[in-house]
């Protein structure tokens, strides 16, 4: 008996409307109709203009801050289950709070974790994100995680710029992993940046792991913050000999002062995807789209397809 596809509608979160509408493009079909009521004193409420009724309704929505971002994510999964809608996929490009993975010292949250609840509590039937955090951030959910791999978009990039002695390095112990994974693609060498913190998006000092002379290096990471750390190493790393230095990151959260570090940072290039979009542009920045991958993540889910199968790198 051949399989049975449900139709399937997007809907674009006010947070993520420029990738959503990339991604319908990408896979096809127009944005779903739904818009977003606000009263004087904040308040807002989502609403479908459409029927949605038995079909596979995928939410895109990036958990950025602001936090009305996430409520809004989870105030359109609770209106698509009132609506009797099939099946709800939550796409959610970047996970917000998903630094908050464990109890690393006395009386804190894990944040990742209670996200997870309300998404699972409001009424998704899946999750498709991208470039967790940490990977075991899967395992707070209750329901099937798509975990999608940005190194099959930055990869492609960085064979093309021609870079004669590559070596891959991470800004911190914990990127580790990480890096070497990257690393296998180019067959490169691995450095690391040690660094030791006084408070959160604050560092006390930093050692390189590892040669870096006369290297073109390319610093991996997922999250782009304050751009502290990636300016930190780039200028050890140049302080060290290399040729040059840039940096791929998936997340460009860039709060606070970060256009600015990185415009005076040593580092030649930002490499970053749409996950969150950029406040405003920046010569050093480059921004790769992630719309076509997850649209043909959305039709393999809905297809039944395999999601593993999209990440083969030539």
């Amino acid at each position: 008996m051949p399989l049975q596809f449900n139709t399937v509608k997007l809907f674009a979160g006010s947070g993520s409307q420029e990738l959503s509408e990339h991604i319908a493009k990408s896979y096809g079909q127009e944005l779903g109709d739904v818009v977003l009521s606000r009263f004087s004193d904040g308040e807002f409420q989502p609403h479908f203009n459409e029927s949605i009724r038995g079909c596979d309704v995928f939410l895109i929505q990036s958990t950025h801050q602001p936090t009305d971002n996430l409520m809004e994510l989870l105030m359109m999964i609770d209106a698509a289950r009132r609506a009797s809608a099939h099946y709800i996929i939550a796409v959610i490009p970047y996970f917000g709070l998903a630094r908050q993975d464990r109890k690393d010292k006395p009386r804190v949250a894990i944040g990742s974790k209670l996200v997870a609840n309300l998404l699972v509590a409001a009424g998704i039937n899946r999750i498709m994100t991208m470039d967790l955090h940490a990977a075991q951030i899967q395992a707070f959910f209750d329901v099937p995680v798509d975990h999608l791999d940005a190194s099959i978009i930055f990869v492609p990039y960085i064979k093309s710029l021609g870079l004669g002695n590559l070596t891959i390095a991470s800004p911190d112990m914990g990127g580790s992993y990480r890096a070497r994974s990257f690393a296998k693609f180019f067959n490169a060498e691995v450095v690391i940046c040690d660094k030791r913190r006084k408070r959160a998006n604050e560092i006390e000092s930093m050692t390189i792991i590892g040669d870096v002379t006369d290297q073109d290096i390319v610093l991996i990471d997922d999250i782009c913050d304050t751009a502290g750390t990636l300016a930190k190493a780039a200028g050890l790393i140049m302080e060290r000999g290399a040729r040059s230095v840039r940096a791929v990151c998936t997340h460009p959260v860039l709060s606070g002062k970060a256009y600015e570090t990185i415009e005076n940072s040593a580092l030649a290039e930002l490499i970053v995807t749409d996950t969150i979009p950029l406040k405003h542009s920046s010569p050093k920045i480059k921004v790769l789209t992630t719309a076509d991958l997850f649209a043909k993540a959305i039709s393999n889910v809905n297809e039944h397809g395999s999601i593993s199968q999209l990440f083969k790198v030539d």
